[in-house]
């Protein structure tokens, strides 16, 4: 499950996905996370169920920005072949950030179920999801052998001399004979590591909703920083959509951090009054 959810969220940038939207889509996560929670039996306040409806209001406008921007019709008429559509990119990336949600749902649940049950045991989770996977690229070898090899066919890495006098002569060597590539695979490794780290911790103790929720802030510094490193365009829509996604994400997070422990404490008291 883990690496399914994985595969294809890496999938859909093969389609016509901007980065921003990928992550803009990526955080409809918690509506489809709260759906598989109210199917186990979990409650959630008006205002939790407030916050995440209009993030998937902020999604779906997210979502028409960047169609209408690549010079597609949404029409939603019933009629197929009046639908125009340059390409269907766009549509196959949609449904396949869809089933991702819908699996990394499940799988939340799934998790928060067995901390449960078995204890919050994060550091486990995250060895056996990682190390049962890695048989599963086996039919990918081809595929990461030229991919590795176009890495290691990169130029080397040229260090500043700014930074170079603060690193041994050692290190300076090693770094100076790596391909720029690889140190940017590893560096990119090592963030993964730190992050899905967190992650694990996070949801050890917390909620799976509140997992995501937290995680679309995170998206947040992601969404600026591809706008600004990739030159992504930013239409006026689609900064709407995304100020209400991270919007009504920090509603879910003031909700339950705050909120509901603030009404709990009002009733205890009243409840002290009258006795």
């Amino acid at each position: 499950m883990f690496f399914a959810v994985n595969m294809l969220n890496n999938w859909a940038f093969a389609f016509d996905i901007s980065v921003p939207v990928h992550i803009i889509l990526r955080s409809f996560g918690s509506v489809t996370t709260m759906g598989a929670g109210w199917l186990r039996g979990k409650k959630y306040t008006p205002i939790q169920v407030f916050s995440v409806a209009l993030l998937t209001v902020g999604v779906l406008i997210s979502a028409w920005a960047d169609a209408q921007s690549k010079g597609k019709s949404m029409s939603t008429d019933k009629d197929v072949e009046t639908r125009t559509f340059t390409s269907t990119s766009l549509e196959t990336g949609l449904v396949v950030l869809l089933i991702a949600q819908l699996l990394s749902a499940w799988m939340g649940a799934y998790v928060e179920d067995i901390y449960r049950e078995h204890g919050k045991h994060w550091d486990e989770n995250l060895f056996y999801s990682h190390f049962l996977s890695l048989p599963m690229f086996l039919p990918l070898q081809d595929t990461l052998r030229d991919q590795y090899k176009g890495l290691a066919g990169s130029r080397s890495l040229i260090i500043s001399p700014g930074v170079s006098s603060y690193l041994p002569e050692a290190l300076q060597k090693i770094l100076s004979s790596t391909p720029r590539g690889v140190f940017m695979l590893m560096l990119n490794a090592t963030t993964q590591l730190l992050c899905i780290s967190g992650v694990n911790l996070l949801s050890a103790n917390s909620s799976a909703v509140t997992v995501t929720i937290v995680l679309n802030i995170r998206k947040l510094v992601s969404f600026m920083f591809s706008i600004w490193l990739f030159g992504n365009k930013m239409s006026g829509q689609m900064l709407l959509g995304a100020v209400i996604v991270f919007g009504a994400g920090a509603l879910y997070g003031w909700e339950t951090s705050v909120g509901i422990k603030q009404r709990k404490a009002k009733a205890e008291q009243v409840g002290k009054k009258q006795q």
